[in-house]
């Protein structure tokens, strides 16, 4: 029988990358982890992890144990919560991986009432507009614009949401009247930094009109709604942001309508885990709850 520990080391150096890392994770010294994984190796007679010039990674035959190892862990912690109960066991910390306008604008203020329910709960919130890697553990949850393409990961629909252009009413005050589409090859525009996107679905501004550049570029939808307010020119913002906002207006409304998607997703091995669960079930309710938020203005 292999050593859960030797099993757990490897676990930890397949999501961090290094030695020194999973050690850190672990909170034992680097010359444990690499210990246990040389005595892994002992025993199945097999390498499961190459040592090269260019860094250490898993062998194929480390691959396939990870991925055991992984049904282990989850079966481990399934057990857990069976046998005490899920709400007592809902304790620990989970990472929740969103975008920034949902993360920061739509869930942070939600939060609390999850906290209240599971004091025990550590929760964390990355609002990032990025892709999360759940497998090496970037993040637990991931709200994400895009069903995976590979990946063990188990995917939900999350719900729609409505974008529209906006500008603030001083800067349309300063512009000639914008009566079409043709109209905004004049004005000035707010986007992400191109060269930062690495979500197609942010990529708004061919959508709105072909041949557009934004002067003003950020890689925060939160900064992009407060340089439209403050007047730096027209943006594409989801409904939900724009109208918490009363300086802002909207821009050929019945002309542009974009939607999107969001999806919520965990690993697979993590799906029945208390707290992952608790945490999952927990925004999917808020989304749905408030997905008059997230339509078109005439809807």
């Amino acid at each position: 029988m292999m050593d859960w520990d030797h099993l757990r080391s490897l676990l930890a150096f397949a999501r961090s990358g290094t030695f020194s890392a999973a050690a850190k994770t672990l909170g034992v010294k680097h010359t444990t982890v690499s210990r246990h994984v040389c005595e892994l190796e002992a025993q199945i007679g097999s390498k499961v992890v190459h040592r090269g010039v260019d860094g250490l990674k898993l062998t194929l035959a480390g691959e396939r144990l990870v991925s055991s190892a992984e049904r282990i862990e989850a079966d481990l912690r399934q057990a857990q919560d069976d046998i005490a109960g899920r709400d007592a066991l809902v304790t620990g910390a989970v990472r929740i991986g969103a975008p920034d306008g949902f993360g920061a604008y739509f869930l942070a203020p939600r939060l609390s009432r999850l906290a209240a329910r599971f004091p025990n709960l550590e929760l964390q919130l990355v609002a990032m507009p990025r892709v999360f890697n759940l497998t090496n553990r970037e993040a637990d949850i991931a709200v994400s614009l895009a069903l995976p393409e590979q990946g063990r990961l188990i995917a939900q629909k999350l719900g729609d949401y409505g974008l529209g252009l906006y500008a603030a009413r001083a800067y349309l005050a300063s512009v000639p009247t914008i009566a079409s589409v043709a109209d905004l090859q004049r004005c000035n525009f707010i986007n992400y930094i191109e060269d930062l996107i690495t979500i197609n679905e942010l990529d708004y501004l061919d959508e709105v009109c072909s041949g557009i550049r934004a002067g003003f570029q950020s890689s925060s939808i939160i900064a992009q709604a407060n340089a439209t307010i403050g007047g730096c020119g027209l943006c594409v913002l989801p409904y939900f942001i724009a109208r918490t906002h009363t300086e802002l207006v909207p821009v050929l409304s019945d002309a542009i309508r974009l939607q999107r998607t969001w999806y919520i997703l965990v690993h697979e091995t993590q799906k029945n885990i208390g707290r992952i669960k608790a945490v999952r079930d927990f925004i999917v309710s808020e989304v749905s709850q408030n997905r008059n938020l997230f339509l078109f203005i005439d809807a």
